[in-house]
């Protein structure tokens, strides 16, 4: 049972003799010694070739995966081992649902998908609750990002009263971690019988998020000293007496778009104002990017009022658990599960929706 060159049957997305020919040519490329005068080409070579080596080497694992399960099952049979070929027909379950996630990751060639992104929790109306559903989502982004292998960094939060956040901001760093994520932006509705009401009655909180990605520096955004608005503040987060007692927070508004961001993270003034042009720059970007898609309409819908009529998903607790994408009609009763980070589904799901 041989592989072909379209993923086996598994949606026909990967074309591997397209592929070995493009890695054959970015070799070619990579070995001339004049590639370096043109640095910007360079760096985009040889990323070009990164992306394409993984992809190749993921195709040849999840082949030589499948070929050793065929043959288990074969001898399995041969054998008389019923529980033998029970094993490895889970096992190609299990391979067919990784070969997906993998087609699916093929199909990020979007031209910042590759990068890392920054995800923006906001609170909606609501005090305590709201807040506290802001900090459960950034707990399931984390939680994400830690069950795949992507580095994560606090680079914002602010406290809410008495508990939650009303607002954080974190980077994912990995290969495709902005790809993978940038439907998450939206509404994110939550129901539950509210851990902070004495009543024990249902409550309704919305959280907005916000994903963009991380841009090289020699993309050209211009950003203009006088349409800045730049404020020092003294940190909020947990850091000690230095984190309290200096101005070493930044906060960044872009006159002209109204975009705000804010790191903390750092000791440094001066670093803490790089970061935040840094997150500037990449919302820029991102801004860019939906305007050349003509998806205009998708990016004001994160900046909208967050509440009834804008949500992209709900999470319901009480008085039953369920957990429904309403753009892509995907549900499922595991809220837990979901909370926990496990998302797939849902990421899945939207790329493939929008990639028709």
């Amino acid at each position: 049972m041989p592989f072909n060159s379209r993923w086996s049957g598994w949606g026909g997305i990967f074309d591997l003799d397209a592929s070995q020919k493009r890695l054959s040519e970015l070799n070619a490329r990579a070995e001339d010694p004049n590639l370096w005068n043109t640095p910007a080409d360079a760096q985009k070579i040889l990323k070009e070739r990164t992306s394409l080596e993984a992809r190749l080497n993921s195709y040849f694992q999840l082949q030589q995966q499948m070929l050793d399960q065929i043959e288990m099952m074969t001898l399995a049979n041969a054998e008389g081992e019923p529980a033998l070929v029970t094993e490895a027909e889970n096992n190609i379950l299990a391979l067919q649902k990784t070969a997906r996630t993998a087609e699916l990751a093929s199909l990020l060639s979007g031209e910042a998908d590759g990068n890392d992104c920054y995800v923006e929790v906001n609170s909606g109306a609501g005090g305590t609750e709201a807040q506290d559903w802001c900090e459960m989502l950034l707990r399931m982004y984390t939680r994400w990002a830690d069950a795949h292998g992507y580095k994560t960094e606090l680079l914002d939060e602010s406290p809410g009263e008495g508990a939650g956040l009303k607002s954080a901001t974190i980077q994912l760093k990995g290969r495709n971690a902005y790809g993978w994520l940038k439907h998450e932006s939206g509404v994110h509705r939550l129901v539950r019988i509210s851990p902070f009401d004495a009543n024990a009655r249902r409550h309704t909180s919305f959280a907005s998020v916000y994903v963009s990605p991380v841009v090289d520096d020699d993309i050209p955004i211009e950003i203009l000293d006088k349409d800045l608005k730049i404020e020092t503040m003294r940190s909020s987060g947990a850091g000690g007496q230095h984190v309290n007692k200096t101005e070493s927070a930044i906060r960044i508004t872009h006159i002209p778009t109204n975009i705000i961001v804010a790191c903390q993270q750092q000791r440094s003034q001066v670093q803490n104002r790089a970061t935040a042009m840094k997150m500037l720059k990449a919302k820029l970007y991102d801004l860019e990017l939906q305007k050349r898609q003509a998806a205009a309409a998708a990016i004001e819908a994160t900046k909208t009022e967050i509440g009834w009529g804008h949500q992209i998903r709900s999470y319901v607790l009480q008085p039953y658990q369920i957990v429904k994408d309403l753009r892509t009609e995907v549900e499922t009763s595991q809220a837990a599960s979901v909370l926990d980070g496990d998302i797939d589904m849902f990421l899945e799901a939207a790329l493939a929706m929008r990639l028709g």
